[in-house]
């Protein structure tokens, strides 16, 4: 059934459009561009992977989706792409995984027998699996060199026990070292969550909605329901504080991370609205801590906060890279004294105001072009599969108070609930 969307905050009419089994497509026009911003949503990333022994098994199918299918082997695929001007790509997270194209609006149903095709029929041996896995452990390798990868690593590692957040989207590194074994696994991963009812087309541009729908129900329609979702293991509640100081292979500035947990996006809840500016108000460019250890006293190169929002919950973390090791336990202790001071202290209303209305400027400024709206939008729809959670959330930050600010940050705050990790270059 479909809905007209008129938001109050997302400037956009669309249409929310569900076929009987269980695919739904959101539909934006956006009229005079000539292009279209197409992107296929699923439901899927690496929270998803609860068999041990079998992480990264969602990044490994952003690859495998490119091999294509008997309609359309990969060199036909990527000829078409091409003769069309495009360029297909596609990316992993932990909750979701995208794939994109923007085309010309001429090009529209093209792109849609070609997508549609691969999603209900890909197709790949042995060969071509053992090929692709091997190429998966080569981007593992590659990713550490680079010392933000090992931190990051490191911190879900230790901060979570049982959850499936513990390892990061492309995942353990045992673990991708034997996929070459996993040919009959990854066939069943593909059947269990490429499915119409784990996945939202985001459709956006210079279309006509009536006749876009219509494509729609011609290729997808046929698409077989049968999603079934994993029993992701809840995490315990954490005791303690930890802490682990990790040694990067190579130089590097020091990095300090402080990461708290954090909780489930809901975009009707007050402290997640209020979490997300906590983050921005207590640590972004702005901040006191910034001002004084970026900008007067030099000492790191930057300080940031990653209050991002999640399927289930996962951390509110402080980032900052140091510039001498021996400011380390300083810098620590200036994130701790902004941690005190805005759970114990009210933010000025005024800057809590000019935080809003940064945020909800800045959001809609990235509106600008189809491709815009639909990249700002794909983590929102791969939370929640639902376009109102925008204005749910931006509405629950116009009402937050200073009061609501102190409450998240008790809430969230927590030194028993956090995660510090240390990461150092070789001496």
């Amino acid at each position: 059934m479909a809905d007209r969307g008129d938001s109050a905050f997302f400037p956009y009419q669309y249409e929310t459009y569900d076929l009987p089994n269980g695919l739904r497509a959101i539909l934006i026009p956006m009229s005079g561009s000539g292009l279209v911003a197409y992107y296929s949503i699923v439901r899927t990333g690496s929270r998803d992977e609860v068999e041990p022994g079998r992480t990264g098994f969602a990044h490994f199918f952003e690859h495998m989706m490119f091999r294509g299918t008997k309609r359309y082997p990969a060199e036909v695929y990527d000829r078409l792409v091409t003769e069309m001007g495009a360029d297909a790509n596609a990316y992993t997270t932990d909750d979701y995984t995208c794939y994109y194209l923007v085309v010309s609006r001429e090009n529209l149903e093209r792109v849609m027998d070609l997508e549609s095709d691969r999603f209900q029929n890909l197709a790949y041996d042995e060969l071509s699996f053992k090929t692709e896995a091997g190429a998966v452990y080569g981007e593992y390798r590659k990713s550490r060199v680079n010392p933000w990868a090992v931190l990051y690593e490191a911190l879900l590692n230790t901060a979570f026990d049982r959850h499936t957040y513990k390892h990061t989207t492309i995942g353990f590194e045992e673990d991708i070292q034997k996929m070459p074994t996993g040919y009959q696994y990854s066939r069943r991963f593909f059947k269990r969550f490429y499915r119409p009812d784990n996945v939202v087309l985001l459709i956006v541009g210079d279309i006509d909605v009536e006749a876009t729908k219509k494509l729609i129900d011609r290729y997808y329609g046929q698409w077989e329901k049968g999603y079934v979702p994993p029993d992701i293991p809840p995490e315990p509640g954490q005791k303690k504080e930890r802490f682990k100081e990790v040694t990067y292979p190579g130089k590097t500035l020091p990095i300090v991370a402080v990461a708290y947990k954090g909780d489930a996006f809901d975009p009707t809840n007050k402290m997640i609205a209020a979490a997300y500016l906590l983050g921005n108000l207590a640590f972004g460019q702005t901040s006191e801590i910034y001002k004084k250890l970026v900008i007067r006293e030099q000492k790191v190169q930057f300080i940031q906060s990653d209050f991002g929002f999640h399927r289930d919950p996962k951390l509110l973390t402080i980032f900052s890279m140091v510039k001498k090791e021996e400011d380390i336990p300083y810098v620590r202790q200036e994130i701790d004294r902004t941690v005190r001071r805005f759970r114990n202290q009210l933010v000025e209303a005024e800057q809590l105001e000019r935080e809003k209305k940064h945020t909800r400027y800045s959001f809609l400024m990235g509106l600008d072009t189809p491709d815009h709206v639909a990249s700002r939008l794909a983590r929102w729809i791969a939370l929640t599969a639902d376009l109102r959670a925008v204005d749910q959330l931006h509405a629950n930050m116009a009402q937050l108070t200073p009061e609501d600010i102190r409450a998240a940050a008790q809430r969230y705050f927590v030194k028993a609930q956090r995660t510090v990790i240390i990461l150092k270059g070789e001496q």
